[in-house]
């Protein structure tokens, strides 16, 4: 339980791209997903997330799905500090199957306030560094599922793609469109015992970096948590991921 409501650790990875440009090396990801506001989390949480995002002095910030357990009237006020990330290209977010369990829409409108992009089966290109994000799987149920086809088809494969998507397992879609790196979260690391057999079997890769059908996948273990407030073995994390041309 202190380790679950407890702040997160820094996880660093350094991930070589064969096409990123030389002016883009050494470009900083700061990858977090599964936030969980919640109930029990309060504006600490968040706020001590966004702090330490704030002190990698990240390029690029990825908000990778499951940041709320509840819709905006009941947690807006807990999402408050997201405004305050600072990052050279700006924040990004991909849906998470718990959007669709929080009425997502309100909170898409609600994080274009906060200045927290969304990325809707699309992409943004950043000085050579293409940016992608698809909807989680779990969207397809509400009408919302993913498009790798609509965010990474028809695209300059000169340049590199990181490709932001909430579950691991969609690196088996991304894979024919030649994602040069996905980040993911959803697993929470496996959270403790049971759950990290369970989380296997579903899921690719649990935590850390991973290949998928040829796709490069780091999968961060989420900064907070869901169900019981237990974590074992997974510490919650925002991970910083620096990309360095070979």
């Amino acid at each position: 339980m202190k380790t679950a409501l407890g702040g997160p650790t820094l996880d660093r990875f350094t991930m070589p791209l064969a096409k990123l440009p030389r002016s883009m090396d050494g470009t900083r990801l700061a990858v977090v997903s599964d936030i969980h506001l919640g109930p029990l989390t309060g504006t600490r949480h968040a706020g001590r997330i966004v702090d330490l995002i704030n002190s990698v002095d990240a390029d690029v910030v990825c908000v990778v799905g499951d940041l709320v357990d509840g819709t905006v009237a009941e947690l807006g006020r807990f999402a408050a500090p997201l405004a305050d990330i600072k990052s050279r290209h700006g924040a990004f977010f991909v849906t998470g199957n718990h959007e669709y369990y929080s009425g997502y829409e309100p909170w898409l409108e609600e994080l274009t306030r906060l200045g927290v992009r969304s990325l809707r089966n699309e992409r943004v290109e950043i000085n050579g560094l293409d940016l992608a994000g698809v909807n989680d799987l779990g969207g397809a149920a509400h009408g919302d599922g993913p498009d790798f086809a609509k965010a990474l088809g028809d695209r300059d494969t000169a340049r590199p793609v990181v490709l932001m998507a909430h579950q691991p397992v969609a690196a088996h879609q991304a894979a024919p469109f030649g994602v040069d790196l996905q980040v993911s979260g959803h697993t929470h690391g496996g959270q403790m015992a049971p759950f990290n057999l369970l989380v296997g079997l579903q899921q690719p890769v649990t935590s850390g970096f991973g290949d998928v059908d040829g796709v490069p996948v780091y999968v961060t273990n989420g900064a907070g948590f869901w169900g019981p407030p237990v974590r074992v073995g997974a510490p919650p994390q925002v991970t910083v991921v620096e990309l360095r041309t070979r």
